[in-house]
């Protein structure tokens, strides 16, 4: 990924330019290139490969015909699966319910009931704000 970033400044130019759709084309061949040269038999497409290819279909138009790895449809359908995760995740419900108490406060607040047993809950969580133990 960081050899791919710095391979995108000599391209900045032309990607501004008159020559962008020439240079996009070149990236994504770049890009393709590079994939197959870290494998040995079926290319393995990892995340970074599939951001890349959704961020250039949105970027230029022509990205269909310099596709050779996989298929366009492949690449509509990351599409599709990113935008269901990301509005998935955006609209899950919040987790119910209190907080987990950690384990050394567990014991801490069975010590301090075993050693003072005329102390109610609310002594003890005095005692327990007193030290620096935010407990509801």
């Amino acid at each position: 990924m960081v050899t791919r970033l710095l391979r995108l400044p000599p391209l900045l130019p032309l990607l501004c330019g008159a020559h962008r759709l020439v240079a996009l084309e070149n990236l994504a061949l770049r890009h393709q290139l590079a994939v197959y040269k870290r494998t040995v038999t079926r290319p393995k497409v990892c995340r970074s490969d599939r951001l890349f290819w959704v961020a250039l279909s949105r970027v230029w138009a022509g990205w269909r015909q310099a596709l050779v790895i996989v298929s366009p449809n492949t690449v509509l359908r990351w599409q599709r699966r990113r935008f269901c995760e990301h509005w998935t995740k955006l609209s899950a419900r919040p987790i119910a319910g209190r907080p987990p108490v950690n384990v050394e406060i567990k014991a801490l607040v069975t010590r301090m009931a075993a050693a003072n047993p005329l102390w109610g809950a609310p002594r003890i969580h005095g005692e327990l704000l007193r030290l620096g133990f935010d407990v509801s």
